[in-house]
């Protein structure tokens, strides 16, 4: 990671949620209390965040997506932007509940959109009644707003990385119930322990999200890296097989001569 303590310091990813808001659980990664505000351990921080960059970057390698999730206004943006600059799937509308545990219902609708799409794309939607154009219109931007970031997905993701899990706690259970493993910024007013790489920080301050989702698209990035040259690999070490049985087979046997003993 190319970041430091210092960096997490003046993002304000320390800054926590009034004591009053305070998690229990949420106790090995706060620092202290200090007027009225829990403040996160930064270096749990660090290690969090390097430990979850980690994770994704071998599940991407592995040949699976990333799902980013996270429909609070000060994340929309930054996801939405980071999902696209690794072409990885993303919710930051609404999470229609069972996205994940009632997939093909999904694909099912989303095979309907795309339809629909492509009549408007035809011109064949034209064609059609007024009133019958302007409900299927209207369905489309329902759609569009529920399947925006999901349009093009065909199978389930490998990972989730979620902002605000009390907000997305839905998203949350579907991922828990799956056995998706959930990379997550957690704040002082959360259970930690809802999610496989707990990233304890603010989930609120704009400068705090975009920061850890950077470190988060990095490591995405890299595992792309990997997957790309993973499947170049074997085709490396096939043609050199190839060339090898090529050399053998050009061997003229009747003009290799014999041993001679000594």
């Amino acid at each position: 990671m190319n970041i430091t303590v210092k960096d997490l310091l003046d993002a304000g990813v320390h800054f926590g949620h009034q004591t009053r808001r305070w998690n229990p659980k949420s106790k090995p990664y706060v620092f202290d209390h200090r007027s009225g505000v829990s403040i996160i351990d930064l270096e749990k921080t660090y290690a969090q965040l390097e430990k979850s960059a980690a994770a994704l970057e071998e599940i991407v390698a592995g040949g699976k997506d990333v799902i980013f999730v996270g429909t609070k206004r000060q994340a929309q943006e930054i996801l939405r932007e980071a999902a696209n600059m690794c072409g990885m799937p993303y919710c930051v509308n609404r999470w229609l509940g069972g996205t994940l545990t009632n997939f093909e219902t999904i694909l099912t609708s989303l095979k309907k959109y795309k339809k629909f799409l492509g009549m408007e794309a035809s011109g064949a939607l034209d064609k059609l009644y007024a009133k019958e154009a302007a409900a299927i219109r209207r369905e489309m931007d329902r759609m569009n707003r529920n399947f925006e970031g999901i349009k093009d997905i065909s199978k389930l993701p490998g990972a989730a990385f979620i902002v605000d899990i009390k907000n997305e706690e839905i998203a949350v259970a579907e991922c828990r119930r799956l056995g998706i493993p959930v990379v997550a910024i957690v704040d002082t007013n959360s259970d930690p322990t809802l999610v496989d790489y707990p990233i304890p920080a603010n989930d609120d301050a704009v400068k705090s999200i975009r920061l850890i989702t950077e470190i988060i698209v990095e490591a995405i990035q890299n595992g792309l890296s990997r997957r790309v040259a993973q499947v170049k690999a074997p085709q490396v070490i096939a043609k050199r097989d190839e060339e090898a049985e090529v050399s053998f087979k050009n061997i003229d046997a009747e003009k290799i001569e014999e041993p001679q003993e000594k």
